[in-house]
């Protein structure tokens, strides 16, 4: 099990150009939403990942009516994760019904521009592409919890309405990105 840091509000969001299982290539201009962008480290094998996978597809929806554009990066390593394998993801994504593109990040370098840690990891941004918000969905882990405190989404929501995300943040938790080998 991993932990991300706390969020380093202002931090800049680096760029990236990867495939999407819908056979396209997305930028971080291509999301971008109006009012921000929230960009989530996940994969098909985590079961944090999941066991929220439902949730994650319905709060992007409502992210996504507020102006909030949404993307999911997918950068374990697939020869030793096979279940991470882009065909897998093709699944996943169709499977949960996911709002957003899906895609995966091969060489691993989007992963390590943002330094994601672990599966899921939000990266909640600003209009202005800063961050101000590195927390968890909710409080669900490896088993959904019924009327969770929605954290992902009330942050988003006053990020939306303030431009800034809230102080206190509870850090998500989940699988470690699986790096391949160097």
């Amino acid at each position: 099990m991993a932990t991300p840091p706390v969020c380093d509000f202002g931090w800049k969001a680096p760029d990236f150009q990867l495939e999407g299982v819908d056979g396209k290539t997305y930028t971080l201009s291509d999301v971008r939403g109006p009012n921000g962008t929230l960009v989530m480290f996940i994969c098909n094998h985590c079961p944090y990942v999941k066991s929220i996978a439902g949730r994650l597809a319905d709060e992007a929806r409502e992210l996504q009516s507020m102006g909030i554009g949404v993307i999911g990066i997918m950068a374990n390593d697939t020869e030793n994760y096979p279940e991470d394998s882009f065909d897998n993801m093709k699944r996943f994504a169709k499977a949960h019904d996911f709002p957003f593109p899906y895609v995966i990040d091969r060489s691993q370098e989007i992963a390590r521009a943002y330094d994601a840690v672990c599966t899921p990891d939000f990266f909640g941004f600003n209009a202005k592409d800063e961050l101000q918000y590195r927390g968890r969905l909710d409080e669900s882990k490896t088993t959904l919890v019924p009327n969770a405190r929605r954290d992902l989404y009330l942050a988003m929501k006053q990020v939306v309405d303030t431009g800034s995300g809230p102080q206190d943040q509870i850090p998500s938790m989940g699988c470690s990105i699986k790096w391949r080998a160097a």
